[in-house]
């Protein structure tokens, strides 16, 4: 196989289709799972390069969540049932007193701009200083973002020792309304290279947004009863495990042990992200940048967890979430995608910095299930009855008896495809 293909970018979708299958020797099946509806194709092609099909994701709807005093329906695309679970779990617990408060910084995104080969590196900062305002004005040249009440807001200059040497680095603090942001911002940091050139005496190099949005944070709390942590068997036979108190305690451990080791705050963060993630790709926002931007935040001051709980003065478990969050409610995929736009009326959000909200408290409620679970029952629990879902219907069984098959495997500890067509035979 010969994965040289000139201008293979050029072709249209089902020719690309073909000459994939005909090199890869797929069968008639993988070409048809690969393929898509006229529509669909019609919209990927546009969205990508060298498309030759979609994958389809679930779409699924986390329940129960109440944000700054709004019901919420949040749409979620990931292929992980636990995660839309856990996320309704958590909003569930917090419903009870109030669901989550939010509050954002404002839809600000930094543009930078390197400078390389500068004789005098504090002095070029301070005149990059003094021709602020002309800079400004530059970046506002650019695109519409003024027209709709944003635009470069300020501009500042740091002295960065690099293995190269020192640099000097421009910062755009751009208000991007209720667009993400990328493309505006860097079409700003490419208008004003040739002012900054000047005003450095230096050698412009890279001109693009930080996807360390810090100026773009978004916060959620919620305050969570201690005897609504505790688990009552969820029906299957009325026994309760640990007590409220014990499991609140335990959870706060949780995230100390978070909070002291970057081993476990790694994990910590990917289950918030987990759900972060699924509402991006559902509304077809970046959830890269989402990861890049949280990651580096969580590791500003040694790698640490975004979330943090305590015990209130009342006894209750209080929990909080500060993450960057560059979302937008118009432009990009989101705009041109079916799908994505019809999630985005289903979560009916005003604006950026209200859906931005949403998504804080989306990473709270799923991070505060997760822990609840894992100091109580283990994250084996909930997980492994899922996974013994998926490998019943794996197996062929009939959807009236999914939930049987699964309930008998993971009884037996015996969660595989043979013993689960073992019992699809025995109890059909």
């Amino acid at each position: 196989m010969n994965s040289r293909i000139p201008e293979f970018y050029v072709r249209d979708r089902s020719d690309r289709l073909a000459t994939v299958a005909d090199r890869c020797g797929l069968d008639d099946d993988a070409v048809d799972a690969l393929d898509a509806d006229d529509e669909v194709a019609e919209t990927v092609d546009g969205l990508s390069e060298n498309v030759v099909g979609s994958v389809s994701y679930p779409l699924s709807v986390a329940t129960n969540f109440v944000v700054d005093g709004e019901d919420v329906l949040v749409p979620m695309a990931v292929e992980e049932s636990s995660v839309v679970a856990a996320a309704s779990k958590g909003a569930l617990l917090a419903r009870s007193t109030g669901g989550f408060t939010t509050d954002t910084d404002g839809p600000y995104m930094i543009g930078q701009v390197q400078v390389a080969n500068v004789a005098d590196p504090t002095a070029a900062r301070q005149r990059v200083l003094d021709r602020a305002d002309e800079i400004a004005a530059v970046a506002d040249d650019q695109g519409v973002l003024v027209s709709h009440g944003g635009g470069c807001e300020d501009v500042t200059a740091r002295v960065v020792d690099t293995p190269a040497g020192e640099m000097v680095v421009v910062h755009l603090l751009v208000d991007v309304c209720d667009a993400m942001g990328a493309n505006a911002v860097n079409t700003m940091c490419e208008a004003v290279a040739p002012v900054v050139a000047d005003a450095t005496g230096g050698r412009v190099s890279l001109r693009v947004l930080s996807n360390l949005a810090d100026c773009r944070l978004a916060r959620a709390r919620c305050r969570v009863e201690h005897d609504a942590l505790v688990d009552r068997g969820d029906g299957l036979d009325g026994e309760t495990s640990l007590d409220g108190e014990t499991v609140r305690d335990r959870i706060v451990e949780a995230w100390a042990f978070a909070a002291g080791d970057p081993y476990r705050a790694a994990t910590h963060n990917k289950g918030i992200m987990n759900a972060v993630d699924a509402l991006a790709v559902a509304t077809c926002n970046d959830w890269r940048a989402l990861e890049a931007g949280a990651h580096a935040y969580a590791a500003r001051d040694g790698y640490g967890p975004l979330t943090t709980y305590e015990v209130g003065a009342d006894g209750d478990l209080v929990c909080s979430i500060e993450l960057p969050v560059q979302v937008g409610t118009v432009g990009g995929a989101t705009a041109v995608h079916p799908a994505g736009r019809a999630a985005m009326d289903v979560l009916d959000v005003e604006g950026a910095d209200e859906f931005a909200g949403v998504v804080a408290a989306l990473g709270l409620a799923e991070n505060l299930a997760s822990l609840r679970a894992l100091v109580d029952e283990g994250i084996q629990a909930g997980h492994m009855k899922l996974h013994a879902e998926n490998v019943a219907r794996q197996a062929g069984a009939p959807a009236e008896l999914v939930e049987a098959v699964a309930a008998r495997m993971v009884a037996e500890e015996a969660v595989r495809e043979s013993r689960a067509r073992e019992l699809v035979e025995e109890l059909g």
